[in-house]
């Protein structure tokens, strides 16, 4: 009977054992890494691509690289990308610290006092010894030793929780390379907004002084009762209309120098740039590559894989949660009621070794709950890493698209801008000879203004769809082989 009452707690005990180690299921999914073999739909076989540029080679206005020199070192949102590199460092550190025991020192003193009549005080054997010879009272204690605790790490979890950390630490890196491919598009988008502003402000003024010259002229020809005071008033209100257009962009050039300022974490000041010949820059020439090289050269998609890969091992420390652990924990030191007896050996030498198996077993809900919500934030990086593959692809393929489209549209408006600057000597000289009027003079000044404008325009979006898809390609986080 005895044996069979042992043989059904031992049952249960396994039993139980075995319900505390199951684990739920949850919902799995693996990424998909596949992308298309070309971003122009069509076979590529060139595996030149310029995201493995350097910076430094790509940008070759000496401004523009002193500007992204100085944003390097000073901008504010790198260098918090920076203390978040070191906090994951820590991080690492204190993973690797829960592998190994724990090892510390006591040293303690104290006074007890039991009740007479209590367990303790009962059956002190003191209580029949002849007086003089008595336990105290209030008895002291005093003692110093080491004491060691250490948690075997039998199903990974520990070590499993430091690999999360390092893998962390790894996406924190690219972090920075991804806010360092931001911070150099941003501010070579910028320069060029500035430089295209400055040569815009200089057609408005060279505009101005035409405006201002066939005012003048109007001005004759009323004298002469050629022309109506209407033809003086309209010239007078387009020099105005000009003069008002060259503020609003003296404007919008602080506001793009002090945009590069604050890149660059400093307070407004002028910047050294080239204003002229902005519209002979020739960009330079973008090589694509092959889609999967994005998969190595995006920052941003490396940091999603390493966080993909800490999330699964996160499942891991998780799922170990339900198993039993195997802790250690032992000590060593003196302990005496006497000072002058406390460091004799053996009388005062006191130890002590142990070993714990430990595992839930009912109301898991917790452990549940954490396992549930680990695998949940696995499925979020799965969708991440996913989400950011294709967002790389699109991007590239939309400013491969946008390079081609700009090119045909700037050679269109060259011409436009070309046959208008021509019309407006047509037009003056009809006008003297009284073959046009001044409303056709008028008109022709204004379109070729405005054509001047969106030539300059589309130039700079020729620049900076090339800095977008060099960004696009994960170029810009790297200034030299060392770095």
């Amino acid at each position: 009977m005895f044996k069979n009452r042992i043989y059904i707690v031992g049952l249960a005990f396994i039993c139980a054992a075995y319900s505390a180690c199951k684990v739920p299921d949850f919902a799995q999914r693996h990424e998909n890494k596949t992308v298309p073999l070309a971003f122009n739909g069509t076979a590529e076989t060139d595996t030149l691509s310029s995201g493995k540029v350097q910076w430094r080679q790509f940008f070759t206005d000496p401004y523009l690289v002193n500007l992204i020199d100085t944003a390097l070192k000073n901008n504010q949102e790198l260098n918090i990308t920076l203390q978040e590199i070191e906090i994951a460092k820590n991080e690492i550190k204190g993973r690797k610290g829960e592998l190994l025991p724990t090892v510390g020192y006591r040293v303690g003193a104290g006074l007890e006092k039991v009740g007479r009549y209590t367990s303790s005080g009962a059956g002190d054997a003191s209580t029949d010894i002849t007086p003089g010879k008595e336990v105290p009272e209030v008895l002291p204690d005093y003692s110093f030793g080491l004491t060691a605790n250490w948690e075997a790490d039998i199903w990974h979890k520990l070590r499993n929780a430091k690999k999360a950390a390092l893998t962390r630490y790894l996406s924190t890196v690219e972090g920075r390379n991804f806010v360092v491919t931001n911070l150099v598009a941003e501010i070579a988008n910028t320069y060029y907004e500035l430089l295209a502003q400055d040569n815009q402000l200089e057609i408005v003024k060279q505009n101005i002084a035409l405006q201002s010259n066939a005012l003048e002229l109007m001005k004759i020809q009323k004298q002469a009762t050629r022309v109506t005071e209407l033809a003086v008033r309209k010239f007078e209100a387009e020099v105005l209309s000009s003069k008002s257009l060259e503020f609003d962009i003296q404007q919008q050039i602080t506001e793009s120098e002090n945009r590069i300022n604050f890149l660059l974490g400093r307070f407004p000041q002028p910047v050294p740039r080239n204003k002229s010949g902005f519209t002979d820059l020739v960009p330079p020439t973008v090589q694509s590559g092959i889609p999967s090289q994005l998969l190595a050269n995006r920052p941003d998609i490396k940091q999603a894989e390493y966080d993909l890969a800490a999330a699964k091992l996160d499942v891991n420390v998780a799922k170990a949660q339900f198993y039993p652990s195997l802790g250690i924990s032992a000590s060593i030191g003196y302990q005496a009621f006497n000072p002058n007896y406390l460091l004799r050996t053996p009388e005062s030498l006191a130890y002590s070794l142990a070993a714990d198996l430990a595992g839930p077993l009912i109301n898991k809900n917790a452990i549940k709950a954490e396992y549930l919500t680990a695998s949940a934030k696995q499925l979020q990086a799965v969708y991440n890493y996913e989400k950011t593959i294709l967002n790389g692809y699109i991007e590239v393929a939309n400013q491969l698209s946008n390079i081609s489209n700009l090119q045909k549209s700037y050679d269109l408006k060259s011409k436009q801008v070309q046959a208008l600057t021509q019309s407006i000597d047509i037009a003056n000289d009809l006008f003297k000879s009284t073959r046009a009027d001044y409303f056709e003079v008028l008109m022709t000044q204004r379109d070729a203004l405005q054509s001047k404008l969106e030539l300059i325009e589309t130039k700079k979006q020729q620049l900076n769809a090339v800095v977008n898809v060099y960004h696009a390609l994960g170029g810009g986080w790297s200034a030299s082989p060392t770095q």
